[in-house]
């Protein structure tokens, strides 16, 4: 008898628990100056390369045992240093993103339990590293049961975002207006191409989930298609959100009143006053922390699961629970340990992340690909386009690079509000 596969929502889920962080809140005011349509259409382009270069990640490791990750496959298609180079640039942003989900994920776990354990003659103070270690541990524990550990949590909390999500934004939803989402009462200048490349690159690290790809083959006992629909659902899912947020937002507050938001690097609090004058926002806020946590922490079950898997591929650690336990003090100590040294660095994180991301999430999966296609003529799985759709990834990749660097060096317009 067959066993039954893992059902394709838990898939999909794992998928968008991972590309919808805390990260969107950044999308409105990053793409500010290409307003709403410009974004849109950003982040469809953003969506179509990212899915398309996963499913290329697909392609490749289904010619791999169960359980190879990128270190097998890039070194085995691509030769050692192009092995090394996607290796440095996988572990450093997986790293990097897990350490900024601790301390962001830390702060908010602070918070909530001095609330809760505080009273009216009595104030409880835990601290941020108490915060950090009790959020890690909570989480670290469902990746070392199992990818179906993960699934199942990850579920409950894409559900809780969601429902979050439709609360908090339900007011602004109704209440948009189309001269603001058209931008027809604009004040100050009014183009929007020139800031198409400065958008490009959060637009990225708003979908990556390329991590998960190995441990979902996996997962679904290396059925190729329920794979690829459990990511093309799972990007869908993250496309849909991230476009309601831009409505909600830029169809309320007009282009020309993001500048107090933009200078205070897109802050939800910024972002919260600036609307507040055009609709209640009290509300919001709490509501808000509620899906920002949850959005945190499936983020975080989503990367860690991903390196997880890359980390027991590396080390070649087996599935028994003593190769777990060693897989999970290599995955979670290091991060752990820098977060509670430096708990404050989440947004210069981040920052840091997409440039390595975009190498082994665009351009790195579009040369497996290719190289795939050589070496193994007989495919059982193809992603569709051909070579066509190689070079259009590639292309993808570049442009990416060459906008983090030019915003880096100054060598960019950036749209002030």
């Amino acid at each position: 008898m067959s066993q039954k596969l893992p059902s394709l929502l838990g898939g999909a889920m794992i998928i968008a628990g991972t590309a919808i962080g805390a990260g969107m809140f950044a999308n409105p005011t990053a793409t500010a100056g290409l307003w709403f349509i410009g974004s849109i259409l950003a982040l469809i382009y953003t969506w179509f390369c990212m899915t398309t270069s996963g499913l290329m990640i697909l392609e490749a490791n289904l010619h791999y045992p169960t359980g190879a990750s990128f270190s097998t496959i890039v070194k085995d298609l691509l030769g050692n240093s192009a092995n090394i180079i996607n290796s440095l640039s996988l572990v450093f942003v997986l790293y990097i993103l897990t350490y900024a989900y601790i301390t962001s994920g830390g702060g908010i776990t602070e918070n909530l339990l001095n609330q809760l354990l505080s009273s009216e003659s009595n104030t409880v103070e835990l601290g941020r590293s108490y915060g950090s270690l009790i959020f890690c541990l909570i989480l670290a524990a469902f990746v070392w049961l199992s990818t179906k550990a993960v699934d199942r949590f990850t579920t409950i909390l894409i559900v809780g975002m969601v429902i979050a999500f439709f609360l908090s934004t339900a007011g602004l939803l109704t209440s948009v207006k189309t001269e603001v989402l058209f931008n027809t009462i604009a004040e100050g200048e009014q183009s929007y191409l020139p800031y198409l490349l400065a958008a490009l690159p959060v637009c990225l690290v708003s979908f990556g989930f390329h991590g998960n790809v190995p441990s979902l083959v996996k997962y679904y006992n290396r059925d190729g298609k329920r794979v690829e629909k459990s990511i093309i659902l799972g990007t869908l899912i993250a496309l849909i959100i991230y476009v309601l947020w831009q409505l909600a937002i830029q169809g309320n507050l007009p282009r020309h009143e993001f500048a107090p938001v933009i200078a205070k690097d897109g802050d939800i609090a910024a972002l919260l006053g600036a609307l507040s004058k055009y609709i209640q926002t009290e509300y919001m806020a709490v509501i808000l922390n509620f899906f920002a946590y949850m959005a945190i922490a499936s983020s975080f079950l989503g990367v860690t699961l991903g390196l997880f898997d890359y980390i027991a591929d590396l080390f070649k650690f087996d599935d028994s629970i003593a190769g777990r336990t060693k897989t999970t003090l290599i995955t979670f100590l290091p991060p752990l340990v820098l977060s509670l040294q430096f708990p404050f660095g989440f947004v210069i994180a981040i920052g840091y992340a997409g440039l390595a991301a975009t190498i082994w999430a665009a351009i790195v999966p579009a040369l497996l690909a290719r190289a795939c296609r050589k070496k193994f003529p007989e495919q059982t799985y193809t992603v569709f386009g051909g070579n066509f759709m190689i070079y259009f990834i590639i292309l993808f990749g570049v442009l990416n690079i060459v906008a983090q660097l030019a915003a880096r060096y100054g060598y960019l317009p950036m749209f002030k509000g």
